[in-house]
């Protein structure tokens, strides 16, 4: 047999194994291109066949042996991709996946609740020329209570019962601590302290419709020359009236924090019968909004600020409370159980 019709016979044998091969027999494939195409394959042998034809026939075949490896090598290029397409349609078919049907969309999130209203806050605030604090939540017992007035045997403690990790280390019940140890570090030739301090906050407490074992707070504080109870309305009027509504009035009551003094409880109108009375406002008028009052001077000598000179005011609100007020939220562990339907209805 001459070398050109063992080149033909090679080509044609070949391509018919290519048909044969199945997708699951990648190797063969590979095999295959080895013996036919590979340097001791079965057409280099067939090029060793050169140099015993003649001068005139060394080009004719020649050119042959490359037309025969350019056929081959496209084949077998092909056979790889149809081999891939059989594979991927047999794995489609075994997992009973119809790529023909509509996708499914992908939800979108959105912010909770509590993050959009503190985000809300903190905007009035900056408009205010407030800057925001963060802090620590695991606090020293001397930050969290004996910086705001309340000694180791102060009874008003109780009110503020928490969590200790060690006698002396605890989890923080306000973000006031953020606030004295600003005081500490504010430089006050350089213009009055103004501030908040958003952040979660954890108390001892019974976990129900209204009350949690850690709720979120935004403490605000103002500490300049003279400062007053006025400015101290004036501020507060301003924030409710941003939140609530502009045609929303503010009522002060005296209280007490052992922080401030004088302290006060702040009412605001109620924004669903204007102050006629109704079941939000328990007929009142009113809904209890925050606490507030002037810093007391003991707060501010322990700070090293003198207050014959300087005086401020402070104040605390939840954001849970603001949320529950504006979107009608009847029950606080809403917030917190990680509920979808209940996020989405704040989109």
């Amino acid at each position: 047999m001459d070398l050109q019709t063992q080149l033909k016979d090679l080509q044609a044998t070949t391509v018919a194994k290519l048909k044969d091969i199945r997708h699951e027999n990648v190797k063969d494939l590979q095999d295959l291109k080895v013996q036919v195409l590979g340097k001791k394959g079965s057409l280099t042998e067939l090029l060793k066949g050169l140099k015993d034809l003649s001068n005139d026939q060394k080009p004719i075949v020649g050119k042959m042996v490359n037309e025969v490896r350019d056929v081959l090598t496209a084949a077998f290029d092909d056979a790889a991709k149809l081999l891939e397409e059989a594979a991927i349609e047999a794995k489609l078919a075994a997992e009973s996946l119809d790529v023909t049907l509509p996708g499914r969309p992908i939800k979108q999130g959105n912010r909770h609740v509590l993050t959009q209203t503190s985000e809300e806050i903190e905007d009035i605030f900056l408009g205010m020329g407030f800057q925001i604090v963060d802090g620590y939540e695991v606090e020293k017992d001397y930050y969290n209570f004996e910086r705001m007035n309340l000694p180791k045997d102060h009874p008003a403690r109780d009110m503020q019962d928490t969590f200790y990790i060690t006698e002396d280390i605890l989890l923080r019940t306000h973000t006031s601590p953020v606030q004295a140890r600003t005081m500490d570090q504010h430089d006050f030739s350089q213009g009055p302290l103004k501030m908040i301090s958003p952040g979660r906050v954890f108390r001892r407490d019974t976990d129900d419709a209204t009350h949690s074992h850690q709720f979120h707070q935004i403490e605000g504080l103002v500490v300049g020359e003279n400062i007053s109870m006025g400015d101290l309305k004036g501020t507060l009027e301003m924030i409710i009236k941003k939140m609530f509504g502009e045609d929303r009035k503010i009522r002060l009551r005296p209280s007490y924090f052992p922080f401030t003094e004088p302290s006060v409880e702040v009412d605001v109108s109620c924004f669903k019968c204007g102050g006629d009375g109704c079941n939000v406002c328990k007929k009142t008028g009113w809904i209890e909004i925050l606490g507030a009052g002037m810093v007391h001077p003991r707060v501010l000598e322990m700070s090293g600020i003198d207050p014959e000179v300087y005086s401020g005011f402070a104040f605390g609100l939840g954001q849970e409370r603001i949320a529950m007020l504006r979107y009608g939220i009847n029950d606080i562990r809403g917030f917190y159980q990680g509920d979808a339907r209940f996020s989405e209805q704040f989109k």
